[in-house]
């Protein structure tokens, strides 16, 4: 084989098995060796204008780059991510619908509904992983306390009465919730939002009294004094707010907790197309704008998760949601199949 001849294989069929792509029929074949001849588009199933849908837009802009054509952002949010998540698992299987996936959409979500219409693992293929997002948990000025030890003692003097703010049942956030209370011993209302805007606004203005919430959207406001940031739910300080302790420094060793996302395509889509695509969110991630807003925003970036390395983290992610679902009792409207 040439040496031009082994590029063009690389470049069409990536890390692909050799024994994987013979197995392919002719058509699939075809297929991949035009891909992508439009448009992609990326569901991203939460609300535009948080770190989600920021994050996803950069990124879409670095994977058009790489594949020479546009991945377009496709914003269909609800139900903590589940109502775009079941939209994509209904695309066609051949790499132009993609999915923002996350901890809820894949771990959590199927312990909660037991009539969810997707399956995660049936449904979907793993392309590459993204990051694990840091929460911080902000408090209303108004509300008594300067400190997680504050907010304990003032929830165990009040049960039930601290109202905690999340984007959704089973997301990131509502978990951070559950585990806080699990680890404090505690009682707080959670009240889910069906997006992060509403619910960030509720507390600035004092309708709600907590919230766990990303640096991103919650930390300018604590820096302009609308809310007061006691803890970040991470084993380490994050670099754009050092002054923020985690929250094991801050006497809760135990409720750290990270939302993770990656990429995924439909189930059954062709294997070269699925290295294909991976290969352009990989340099996306390495891309110098990319790297820069995951340091800009505290959240942790992951430039070699495959899509085998996706697996494992969703196999090491669901046992994890279950004991926590378990362990909250079905507090804040959580609840097991």
């Amino acid at each position: 084989m040439t040496t031009t001849a082994t590029t063009r294989r690389r470049l069409l069929f990536g890390a692909v098995p050799l024994p994987a792509v013979l197995a392919l029929p002719s058509p699939a074949l075809a297929q991949a060796a035009a891909f992508p001849a439009r448009p992609v588009t990326w569901v991203v199933p939460f609300a535009a204008g948080g770190i989600t849908d920021a994050t996803a837009r950069l990124i879409a802009q670095k994977m058009g780059a790489n594949l020479g054509q546009p991945v377009v952002v496709d914003n269909r949010p609800g139900a903590g991510g589940t109502i775009g998540t079941e939209q994509a698992s209904r695309a066609p299987a051949d790499g132009y619908t993609l999915l923002y996936g996350t901890q809820n959409t894949h771990a959590v979500a199927p312990l909660l509904y037991p009539s969810l219409r997707y399956d995660p693992e049936r449904d979907f293929v793993p392309v590459w992983g993204l990051g694990a997002a840091v929460n911080l948990l902000v408090a209303n000025p108004a509300l008594p306390v300067r400190s997680v030890a504050d907010l304990v003692a003032h929830a165990k003097a009040h049960p039930d009465r601290i109202n905690y703010a999340s984007t959704g049942i089973g997301t990131g956030q509502h978990m951070a919730g559950e585990l806080f209370q699990v680890v404090a011993g505690v009682r707080m209302t959670h009240v889910p939002y069906a997006g992060f805007q509403q619910a960030l606004n509720d507390l600035t203005t004092g309708r709600m009294d907590v919230m766990f919430d990303y640096a991103f959207t919650s930390l300018p406001h604590a820096r302009e004094g609308r809310l007061r940031a006691l803890a970040v739910t991470a084993t380490e300080r994050l670099a754009v707010a050092p002054e923020v302790p985690t929250i094991g420094e801050a006497g809760l060793p135990g409720a750290e907790m990270m939302g993770w996302a990656g990429v995924y395509a439909p189930a059954r889509t062709p294997a070269p197309v699925v290295a294909r695509l991976a290969e352009a969110v990989a340099a996306a991630m390495r891309d110098p704008a990319v790297v820069e807003m995951f340091d800009r925003t505290g959240t942790i970036r992951w430039a070699d998760k495959s899509g085998e390395d996706m697996r494992r983290v969703l196999a090491e992610e669901v046992p994890r949601a279950r004991e926590l679902i378990a362990r909250s009792g079905g507090g804040g409207g959580v609840r097991a199949n």
